[in-house]
C-alpha cells in the first residue's frame, strides 16, 4: 500500500510544486494528514523522526497503523512513509525490514568520505526494498527532536559527491533551520538553482515552518520539491488542546474523553494547517 518517494518527487520537480513531508507522532496525526490529503487529491508523505519512532512503539507499530487507516478511509492518493533524520545505517534498515519505504539517513555531522561511504550502504540496502533514500549535506540549523544543529551550507562538491551514491533525494543544507527563526530566514537560493541543476536531483528543505510564503514559492522554483513540516502542526495541535480544556473540561468531573480533548480543536487545528500547506505547495489535484 504504501509507495517510495521516487516518482512523487520527480514528478514534483518536473511540474514545479512541491509535496509535504508532515511530521506524524500519533494516531490522530496521522489520520488528520491522511484525510486533508485524500480530500485534496494530494500525494504526501508522513514523516516519523527517531524519537516519534520511540514514542509510538516502533517502526512495526507505526507501518500497521498507518497502512490500517490507509485501508480504513480508503486513501487513493500516493502515501510516503519515512523516517526522518535517521542517525544511523541500523536504524534506516529496521525502518525498511518494518516496510517503510522511504528513509533518511542522516551523515550531515560526518566527513564527507564517511558520510557517502555509509549513505552508499543505505542505498544499496534500499535497491533491494524498492525504497528511497534522502541524504543530507551541510547542517540545517535549530533543534527538532533531539537534533541540533547550527547553520551550515553544503558546497556543490559534497552534493555531486552525495549524488553519485544513487540516493532519491538531496536535502541540502541552504539557510533553512528546525523549529522557530530568529529574524528573517535568509535562503540560498542562487545554490539551490545550482545544486539541482548539478545533481539533477529533487531537493528538499528541512526546516519549512515558518518560512514567508513568498521564499516557500521562491525555493520551489529553485528545485525544492520536497518540504518537511513539522513545528507548525505541533503549534496547531497545542492551541487546540489548550482550547478545548480551557472550554469544555471542569472541576465537576465533564470534559474529560480522551477522544473529545484531542479530536475536536486540536483534530480541526491540525487539518487547517496542512490544508494551508497543500495549497500554498501547489499539490493539490496531482495524485
Amino acid at each position: 500500500m504504501l509507495s517510495n518517494a521516487k516518482k512523487i518527487l520527480n514528478d514534483a520537480k518536473k511540474g514545479k510544486y512541491a509535496v509535504g513531508q508532515y511530521n506524524i507522532n500519533n494516531l490522530e496525526w496521522t489520520k488528520a494528514v491522511l484525510e486533508v490529503s485524500q480530500e485534496k487529491k494530494a500525494p504526501v508523505i508522513l514523516g516519523t523522526s527517531e524519537g516519534a519512532v520511540k514514542y509510538m512503539g516502533g517502526f512495526n507499530a507505526i507501518v500497521g497503523m498507518v497502512e490500517g487507516l490507509m485501508k480504513d478511509l480508503k486513501i487513493t492518493v500516493p502515501v510516503v512513509l519515512h523516517l526522518d533524520h535517521g542517525q544511523s545505517v541500523e536504524n534506516c534498515k529496521k525502518a525498511m525490514d518494518a516496510g517503510y519505504k522511504s528513509v533518511m539517513f542522516d551523515g550531515s555531522e560526518l566527513e564527507i568520505n564517511e558520510n557517502v561511504k555509509r549513505t552508499q550502504e543505505v542505498v544499496n540496502y534500499a535497491n533491494k526494498h524498492n525504497a528511497s533514500v534522502e541524504a543530507e549535506v551541510g547542517t540545517v540549523g535549530g533543534t527538532e527532536d533531539g537534533i541540533v544543529g547550527g547553520i551550515n551550507y553544503a558546497s556543490l562538491e559534497e552534493c555531486e559527491r552525495i549524488a553519485t551514491t544513487g540516493i532519491t533525494m538531496l536535502a541540502a543544507s541552504l539557510g533553512s533551520v528546525h523549529g522557530h527563526y530568529e529574524g528573517t530566514p535568509k535562503l540560498g537560493f542562487k545554490e539551490m538553482s545550482k545544486y539541482a541543476k548539478a545533481t539533477n536531483l529533487p531537493l528538499v528543505l528541512h526546516g519549512g515552518s515558518g518560512i514567508p510564503n513568498d521564499q516557500i514559492k521562491k525555493a520551489i522554483g529553485c528545485g525544492e520539491a520536497k518540504i518537511n513540516v513539522n513545528t507548525e502542526i505541533q503549534e496547531a495541535f497545542a492551541k487546540g488542546i489548550r482550547k478545548y480544556i480551557e472550554e469544555k473540561l471542569d472541576q465537576k468531573g465533564t470534559g474529560y474523553d480522551p477522544r473529545k480533548i484531542i479530536g475536536t480543536y486540536a483534530y480541526k487545528y491540525m487539518k487547517e494547517t496542512v490544508s494551508e500547506k497543500i495549497k500554498l505547495f501547489g499539490t493539490a489535484n496531482k495524485a
